[in-house]
């Protein structure tokens, strides 16, 4: 079994940063890709930034300049860095796995930017 535990969403300002964390566990024995995904009210779940198992980077357009993906590998643990965060950025942040055939979802972390 594998489990996706994500942490570090919260409230936060317009213009402030967050720093979200993916850890995997379980048996998993190659990961291709890990992943951020949203999903606000009302919203189809849509991808925020991707990064491959050779360290390409892949963003959204809303967030590219702002939000920094990064991994290590020793660990199984996907980061992201939002920056300059939006109110337009609120919605809840899900960890997404691809380790070939399977694919693996965290549980999601609310991410709020308002004043």
């Amino acid at each position: 079994q594998v489990q996706l535990v994500e942490s570090g969403g919260g409230l936060v300002q317009p213009g402030g940063s967050l720093r979200l964390s993916c850890a995997a566990s379980g048996s998993i024995f190659s990961i291709y890709s890990m992943a951020w995904y949203r999903q606000a009210p009302g919203n189809q779940r849509d991808m925020v930034a991707v990064i491959t198992h050779d360290g390409s980077t892949n963003y959204a357009g809303s967030v590219k300049g702002r939000f920094t993906i990064s991994r290590d590998n020793a660990k199984n643990t996907v980061y992201l860095q939002m920056n300059s965060l939006k109110p337009e950025d609120t919605a809840v942040y899900y960890c997404n796995v691809q380790s070939p055939p399977s694919a693996y979802w965290g549980q999601g972390t609310q991410v709020t930017v308002s004043s």
